[in-house]
């Protein structure tokens, strides 16, 4: 830890040394080269995104209105939920409005401190995501494997207190990583090869080599997600070495279909966001980095809504009596 401590100020250092020379001060605004296709596809690319940003934003909120107006859904899992929709509605919001623009734009450019904020806002918000996919995981683990003793350990206001602490953790995290890329020099090119600011392209931009920067990051990136994991992967273990001792098929399909959808949701994350960001940025190619950055941060939000509510029971009754209320209103 006290070596770590020595990196960082090191890097803090190097960076502080950098900016006596460079010209940052004069990039005020990055260019992102985002898709580089015709006219005809970028148009069809703006309605492709277009429709999934509607979707998703109207699908999260069909969930977040559910669990709000049912009262047999107002129970730790579902409010882990609620604020799990809530979260992607915003994390999805981050990035699409921007991009959508920058796609019928002949410029796509974003302000300098405009590039850093929507990084920050991004990265805090997919950290919190791993936040709350443990907290749901932990949530699942005390109900099937210690039933008895969950009423009491997970009551609502502990929940609420899980989530506020996952909101708050999530918006800390990301701090130092975000405010040493901040500090590199960027006086060579404002180009961004991406659709969002990303911390591999704008390292890259950097007029001097930042390895320190670069390490730092790679190591934050690595500890929060082999961390997160391990413990989903952890819960989700004894969960099923408790289920598989069910006597009865039903009970055992329904704790199934409960924690599948949730293991879907973990798998569709992670997977994606380990081949960005488990490495250090050098070692991925901007292409696959772009690509893969689109599926975990404008497809994966579309399919949460969607494997929660056709993975759930409770969630569908919910979602039509949500249905019924809205028509007959």
């Amino acid at each position: 830890m006290f070596c770590f401590v020595l990196f960082c100020f090191a890097a803090l250092k190097t960076n502080g040394f950098s900016n006596i020379n460079n010209c940052s001060s004069s990039v005020s605004i990055f260019i992102f080269l985002g898709f580089p296709y015709t006219w005809e596809i970028q148009v069809l690319l703006f309605s492709v995104f277009s429709g999934t940003y509607i979707l998703t934003v109207t699908g999260n909120l069909c969930i977040i209105c559910a669990v709000r107006w049912d009262h047999r859904l107002q129970t730790p899992m579902y409010i882990l939920l609620a604020n799990f929709s809530f979260l992607e509605i915003w994390f999805i919001t981050s990035t699409v409005p921007n991009m959508l623009a920058n796609l019928l734009s002949e410029t796509s450019t974003i302000s300098f401190y405009g590039c850093f904020l929507q990084f920050y806002f991004f990265f805090s918000m997919g950290t919190t995501e791993t936040f709350f996919l443990s907290a749901m995981a932990f949530d699942r683990y005390l109900a099937i494997c210690r039933p008895l003793h969950y009423p009491t350990v997970m009551t609502v206001q502990r929940c609420i207190r899980i989530g506020a602490g996952c909101w708050v953790c999530g918006f800390l995290y990301f701090l130092l990583p975000i405010y040493l890329i901040s500090q590199l020099p960027f006086c060579c090119s404002n180009k961004i090869d991406h659709f969002l600011c990303d911390p591999g392209p704008l390292i890259k931009l950097s007029c001097m080599p930042a390895p320190a920067t670069e390490i730092i990051c790679a190591i934050y990136n690595s500890v929060l997600i082999f961390s997160t994991l391990f413990f989903i992967t952890n819960s989700y273990t004894l969960v099923i070495r408790a289920v598989l001792r069910v006597p009865s098929g039903e009970g055992r399909h329904k704790v199934f279909s409960t924690c599948g959808s949730h293991l879907a949701v973990v798998s569709l994350f992670y997977g994606s966001i380990m081949v960005v960001y488990v490495s250090p940025t050098s070692g991925n190619p901007a292409g696959m980095q772009k690509y893969v950055t689109l599926f975990y941060s404008v497809l994966t939000p579309l399919f949460n809504p969607l494997i929660y509510s056709l993975r759930n029971k409770e969630m569908k009754a919910a979602l039509r009596k949500l249905f019924k209320i809205v028509r007959f209103s």
